[in-house]
């Protein structure tokens, strides 16, 4: 651009950055602006967006945002044992109930082990029953949200096949976490099973 005033030519330029890359980086400060009850809002936000995404994909999968939900919560819960990202969100897989529940379970129990050794002073069976109550809580938080979300998208209605399929997933989901507390209990204890 070129401006003229009292005879002096200023010339400035316009950065070179692409107007996607100008957007995303705007949209990164927005984000970073935005306190927490909005981080949150914006998060559903994507989430819907997921949701919409995953529905077109796959005919209203809702199995695929309950995962992508759960698994953000097990991140957060975990976030402070382990990190960022403990557990990487992986949609585009089988998405069936019994699929979903297997990836829940083994990605979340797959901490054990770390988790335990963390605390070697405190009681194994302590330690086994706060490790599936802190999995467990974050699987149940991340449930709730995607269950409103789907509400929300009214995909979850009498006779739902979504509705039936994100039940299934949940109970099957609580019976893993309860079988695995018995199986490290049961170690725990020697027992001859």
């Amino acid at each position: 651009m070129v401006a003229t005033n009292s005879g002096l030519t200023t010339v400035t330029s316009t950065p070179a950055v692409t107007a996607p890359a100008s957007e995303a980086l705007n949209e990164a400060r927005k984000q970073a602006e935005l306190r927490p009850e909005q981080q949150k809002a914006a998060l559903n936000g994507q989430i819907l967006q997921a949701s919409l995404q995953v529905s077109i994909q796959s005919g209203n999968d809702g199995l695929a945002l309950l995962y992508r939900s759960a698994v953000e919560q097990l991140n957060t819960v975990l976030a402070p044992e382990f990190g960022p990202n403990a557990i990487e969100n992986a949609l585009g897989q089988d998405n069936s109930p019994e699929a979903t529940a297997s990836r829940i379970l083994s990605l979340s129990t797959g901490f054990f082990d770390a988790y335990a050794a963390r605390y070697p002073n405190k009681d194994p069976e302590t330690v086994a029953r706060d490790f599936v109550a802190l999995i467990r809580g974050g699987f149940e938080k991340g449930y709730a949200e995607a269950k409103d979300i789907l509400t929300g998208l009214n995909v979850l209605g009498e006779n739902s096949p979504v509705a039936s399929d994100i039940a299934k997933t949940y109970d099957l989901v609580q019976k893993g976490y309860d079988d695995f507390l018995g199986a490290k209990l049961s170690a725990i204890r020697g027992d001859a099973d």
